[in-house]
């Protein structure tokens, strides 16, 4: 049965139920002009008409003051949306599609979540996001910090798609200015004493290898397992997570090779071979080695652009690969980079400055 007005009371509305109940609504309008329904209750709840006429008058008066109905304000707190269920609804969506987006999920997680992520998406403002950026500023390299706001954008961008909002408020934040003009990598002494200080820890021994001898990302390592290693032609097949793909790598090293050898014998084909215990090993294996890389060689050391962080081993690959007078394409190749602007700035390395072409110029 539909809505019956009532003839006493302005704005109550009865509905006779199946059962012989009576519902009682009011309606109203909100600071917008817009009508609103709201149930107030069933008769056998001890509701009556004067009772819901009562309470619209209560929310008409709420809302003349300037607030909003407890009611209303309850079942709004219902509906929020918050930033991490869109994410996570965004990642999903890539992972069932086949899209490998492990390391996008992994910065919103590590870098997003902890800050916004129980915000309410409508209400995360251009301001808020640059309380974060400025936060990030502290700890981290400009072009991560730039990489971590991409990265939000991207999910917003999500809830446009999705009409969940209309405006993207990273739109609005202001990069940070990328300074490459020195990219620091080890020299070969301080390869040296970094291999030396981790020869009795086999997990740390292993990374660092790997990494100084592939230019592999932390992330790809950590997800080596012996299914990816190829003895016979000497490749290890690397995941690149950042672009979605796989790529090979060259397994020249004896004492790497032989080090692989051995960890690799009696393990289980999918186990990561860097795996030791249960703990999660992307976490273990930069929280160890961080601390192994501050301790010998960012004592005094306050700018980030000069600090010997994890991918500055990806950096000492690439930098004395150029030092060898490998050609740049090559050195693309090796880094699986898609655009060979990022790897241009290892050019400046190569031996061949073009002094000979200079000097033969007019013979």
């Amino acid at each position: 049965m539909a809505r019956v007005k009532s003839r006493k009371y302005t704005g109550v509305y009865q509905n006779k139920l199946i059962n012989g109940d009576i519902s009682y609504s009011i309606n109203y309008k909100n600071t917008d002009g817009k009508k609103v329904w709201f149930t107030v209750g069933k008769k056998s709840e001890g509701i009556t008409e004067i009772y819901a006429y009562n309470k619209r008058n209560e929310f008409i008066n709420k809302i003349r003051l300037g607030e909003e109905p407890p009611s209303i304000a309850r079942k709004k707190k219902k509906q929020i949306i918050t930033l991490d269920s869109v994410a996570e609804e965004s990642y999903n969506l890539k992972a069932l599609h086949n899209k490998n987006n492990k390391l996008s999920r992994r910065k919103y997680e590590m870098h997003i979540s902890p800050f916004l992520g129980e915000r309410n998406i409508k209400s995360i403002t251009t301001e808020d996001i640059q309380r974060v950026q400025s936060i990030h500023i502290k700890k981290f390299a400009p072009k991560t910090v730039n990489s971590v706001i991409g990265e939000l954008s991207t999910v917003f961008n999500y809830a446009i798609d999705k009409d969940i909002i209309a405006k993207n408020p990273t739109k609005k934040v202001k990069k940070l200015k990328i300074d490459n003009a020195r990219e620091r990598y080890l020299s070969k002494d301080e390869i040296a004493l970094l291999f030396d200080y981790v020869k009795d820890d086999i997990q740390a021994y292993l990374f660092v290898m790997l990494a100084l001898t592939t230019g592999a990302r932390v992330g790809a390592l950590t997800k080596l397992t012996k299914r990816d290693i190829d003895f016979e032609n000497k490749i290890i097949n690397i995941l690149d997570e950042k672009n979605d793909e796989r790529y090979a790598a060259f397994l020249y090293d004896e004492k790497l090779e032989q080090s692989l050898r051995d960890r690799t014998k009696a393990s289980k084909i999918d186990t990561p071979i860097l795996q030791i215990n249960d703990a999660n090993l992307y976490e273990q294996i930069k929280d160890k080695v961080s601390k192994i890389l501050n301790t010998l060689f960012n004592k005094g050391i306050t700018n980030p652009k000069h600090r010997v962080v994890i991918h500055t081993l990806r950096h000492t690959f690439a930098s004395h690969l150029a030092i060898n007078g490998t050609p740049i394409f090559t050195i693309q190749k090796l880094l699986n980079h898609k655009d060979i602007n990022m790897t241009l700035r290892y050019a400046k390395l190569a031996p061949d400055s073009g002094q000979d072409m200079v000097r033969n110029l007019y013979k």
